[in-house]
């Protein structure tokens, strides 16, 4: 082999392009000292994977869970792993589809929203408590109302202050709203002619337990929690009804990441939750937080009655 030849043109301009970048910018031409930044930013965003997740309770719990999940993820995959927070449900919807974000916690109905935005999304899993979910309908012990023995009960919300969580929550809005229907109640027969939308689970339960609604409906595992740390108080605010199970919360990942991360990255990350034991210390806190005993496959089946109800409320066109 001759070592007398030059290199190929290719592989000329590559180590150019290198060596440029490797220099201090002042060093550079001003078009490229305007791009090299740019060029820099896009390639750390391409080798990172970036997750999040629907506000549903408050900030600091979503950073502390959030928190431990990149830190699990990014030790079991081996690359660089950033929880990013989003302001509501359809900003969360509205960065996946533009692929801003990479993985995201979703509900049902902003799951199925994001999918139908986003083909090739891929399901990747579930807490076990997510397979059949529940919503409970909340009311203040002053507002008169008693616990339900079925739907048909939830009339008696006629011309109460009824608040939801956030407009896209599947069991904050979505799934109540469903049953509202199913007793005859329509969204102008509260009180004011409209209900409120506080934004989330806590937020509904805040409410109601102060006496700024009557009543309201939130996410079961939320009200559990409230009532553990205190924050809920039944002697001024309790359950009246629980709906029936029906899938909700999932993870969803954007379906290029094979092509960013390696062949086989999107199965890798679906084992690294089914994988999570409460065994080990750092997961079993993670599984806590979730509420959960353990992340088990999705079938994206489940999610098609979701749509149904999505469409049929107008939360979907």
């Amino acid at each position: 082999m001759d070592f007398r030849r030059r290199p190929p043109v290719g592989f000329r301009l590559a180590l150019l392009a290198g060596l440029a970048l490797a220099l201090a910018p002042a060093a550079l031409p001003p078009q490229l000292q305007r791009a090299a930044p740019l060029l820099a930013g896009a390639q750390a965003r391409q080798k990172q994977l970036r997750i999040s997740a629907i506000p549903d309770q408050n900030p600091e719990k979503l950073n502390r869970l959030y928190g431990l999940v990149a830190s699990e993820l990014s030790r079991q995959l081996k690359v660089p792993v950033k929880y990013v927070p989003v302001t509501n449900y359809t900003a969360a919807v509205s960065a996946f589809r533009t692929g801003d974000l990479d993985l995201v916690w979703f509900g049902g109905l902003t799951g199925v929203q994001a999918r139908l935005q986003k083909p090739g999304a891929r399901v990747i899993a579930q807490r076990d408590i997510d397979a059949s979910f529940h919503s409970v309908f909340i009311a203040n012990t002053s507002a008169g109302l008693k616990p339900l023995r079925n739907v048909k009960g939830l009339a008696e919300l006629k011309g109460k202050r009824f608040t939801f969580g956030s407009e896209s929550s599947t069991s904050g809005r979505l799934m109540p709203q469903y049953y509202l229907n199913q007793a005859g109640v329509k969204l102008r027969d509260f009180a004011g002619g409209a209900p409120g939308f506080s934004g989330s689970h806590d937020a509904t339960i805040a409410l109601v337990q102060s006496g700024a609604y009557q009543a309201g409906a939130v996410n079961e595992q939320v009200w559990k929690s409230n009532l553990r740390s205190g924050k809920a108080d039944r002697r001024r605010v309790a359950v009246i009804w629980r709906t029936p199970g029906y899938p909700d919360y999932h993870w969803i990942a954007q379906p290029n990441l094979d092509q960013r991360f390696g062949k086989g990255f999107t199965n890798k990350l679906q084992k690294a939750f089914v994988g999570l034991r409460r065994s080990n210390p750092q997961q079993a806190r993670i599984l806590e937080l979730f509420g959960a005993q353990k992340f088990i496959p999705a079938p994206v089946s489940q999610y098609a009655a979701i749509e149904k109800v999505g469409r049929q409320i107008g939360k979907i066109r």
